[in-house]
């Protein structure tokens, strides 16, 4: 645990050099430190994405959350998810982009050890799951019960054009997972499948799945929200990120 946290609104360079906000939390005076990204639900960039970059600078790590909806600003956090969600979220590419310009931001720190992850919930689960595969700018992922990795034809869109399923052979970097198994977004089913095509294309990676554990594992401020099982997750997501991201990169 660091005994000093600092927290600040910043502005990072996003998808197209666009200029936008993000949340950043680090630890002060822990020496060479690695990096997070957190990826945002669809609800939009809100009080409880706030509370895990604190979480992660608590643990030791540099967070940056950026606001993938501040283009259609500016506005009300929830006012901003909303225009999003009128929308049908935001294009695949214009996430990915940003989140490559929030790990390039937090490579740029003084006390960077050059190794960044990302974290995603929900939509951002998903998020992650493709930027996992469709960016080298990551040394680790993590997907929290993302839905839509798995697509049907009918659900692609010119904003959405591929699966990401359908990319996991081009993963670049070691995933975790944690899921519930009464979650039908994504679907017990949806993470077999997932799971499989990992295997299938020999990829590291690791999923727990939790019983009597639904969408939202972790949002202490939602019905679905399972302490036990919340407890452990997020020790898994310590344990992930100290292996593959703990070592500093060699000059």
């Amino acid at each position: 645990m660091s005994d000093e946290i600092c927290s600040e609104v910043v502005t990072v360079i996003g998808h197209n050099g666009d200029p936008i906000e993000a949340y950043f939390t680090r630890p002060v005076g822990s020496g060479s430190v690695p990096g997070v990204v957190v990826v945002h639900h669809m609800p939009g960039w809100d009080e409880w994405t706030r509370q895990v970059t604190f979480r992660l600078a608590d643990h030791g790590f540099a967070a940056v959350a950026p606001h993938l909806y501040s283009r259609l600003g500016p506005g009300r956090w929830d006012d901003l998810a909303a225009a999003a969600m009128a929308q049908g979220g935001v294009p695949d590419a214009q996430v990915v982009g940003d989140i490559e310009g929030a790990a390039a931001f937090l490579r740029s720190q003084p006390d960077a050890n050059g190794r960044v992850g990302v974290i995603g919930f929900c939509s951002g689960g998903r998020h992650a799951y493709l930027a996992a595969c469709s960016s080298t700018a990551l040394d680790a992922a993590v997907d929290c019960w993302g839905g839509r990795v798995v697509m049907r034809p009918e659900d692609l869109s010119p904003a959405q054009p591929v699966a990401p399923f359908d990319l996991t052979g081009d993963m670049h970097c070691p995933i975790l997972g944690i899921f519930g198994n009464d979650d039908q977004f994504p679907t017990p089913a949806e993470v077999d499948r997932t799971e499989a095509e990992l295997r299938k294309h020999s990829k590291d990676y690791e999923f727990h799945r939790y019983d009597g554990a639904g969408h939202g594992i972790f949002a202490t401020e939602r019905a679905s929200y399972r302490p036990e099982q919340a407890v452990d997750g997020w020790e898994k997501v310590y344990a992930f990120y100290g292996t593959h991201l703990s070592n500093p990169v060699e000059a």
